[in-house]
């Protein structure tokens, strides 16, 4: 490969590249202490031992398989529930004008300029009357109607060409077949790149499932990883290290794995 096939620098890239570094050097820090014995937690040797005690005894130690459990549970049922909800509402902001339609999505913009933290202790009153306090679906439910998904899929929906949805009425599709046979597969892009969004916020979300669980049945991995930090149970920082390690490893496979189609479904969006 000839030089001439690199790009030019650009003096703006340096900024970049320095939060780049600034961005990974925890990573690499966990990674680090994670896979070395304690001695050489702050002492970087190229000679120094490998081992995975430190991954073995924090799974061990904490409950972590039923941290790992809660999680998965929480967030498949959320995110199903966000696209069932938020998909049937984006449809009808954006092909039917009904009577106070613009005053019903000026509503759900201003949820997204209103944060969940605010609502914590009305949520928390709320679903204490629904008797769903210290379980999965109390930590999930608040956050089923989302408005930045209704947001971004109503703008994606408002891009389909009106001839799709002509050619499929006169092939005899009512409202709900025409939304699963048109809407939703040439909107895949949007669904990933919103999809990967909410599984990373609500699987890194912390104060609320604090606040609404008691036991270790229904902690997800946020919460335990806390607790399994506590000072009370004494601070290893290999093996918490360790912890913080099997806690991102879904996400960031998740992530490698999708990292072009996240990349190009946010670059093709409409956003109009």
């Amino acid at each position: 490969m000839s030089y001439k096939q690199f790009p030019p620098f650009k003096i703006w890239w340096i900024p970049s590249l320095i939060l780049g570094v600034l961005w990974i050097t925890p990573l690499i820090y966990a990674l680090w202490a994670a896979f070395h014995p304690s001695e050489y937690m702050i002492h970087f040797s190229l000679f120094a031992p490998l081992t995975w005690e430190n991954f073995r005894y924090a799974w061990t130690f904490a409950p972590f398989p039923r941290y790992l459990l809660n999680t998965v549970l929480m967030v498949t049922g959320l995110i199903t529930s966000q696209f069932l909800v938020c998909t049937l509402a984006a449809y009808a902001f954006a092909r039917y004008n009904f009577a106070g339609s613009r005053i019903a999505f000026g509503l759900v913009l201003a949820q997204l300029m209103i944060t969940p933290e605010i609502l914590i202790v009305q949520n928390y009153s709320t679903l204490a009357r629904l008797g769903l306090v210290d379980s999965i679906p109390g930590i999930a439910l608040p956050y089923v109607a989302s408005a930045f998904g209704i947001f971004l899929l109503r703008q994606t929906f408002k891009t389909i060409p009106r001839d799709l949805v002509d050619a499929a009425t006169i092939d005899g599709c009512n409202w709900f077949c025409t939304l699963v046979k048109v809407y939703v597969p040439l909107s895949k892009a949007t669904y990933l790149a919103w999809g990967l969004v909410s599984i990373s916020h609500h699987w890194n979300n912390f104060l609320w499932p604090l606040v609404i669980t008691n036991s270790r049945e229904t902690r997800p991995l946020t919460v335990g990883l806390a607790i399994f930090a506590s000072p009370e149970s004494g601070v290893d920082w290999s093996v918490l290290s360790a912890g913080t390690l099997i806690s991102i490893a879904p996400l960031m496979i998740l992530y490698i794995v999708f990292q072009r189609q996240f990349t190009e479904s946010f670059a093709t969006t409409g956003m109009r």
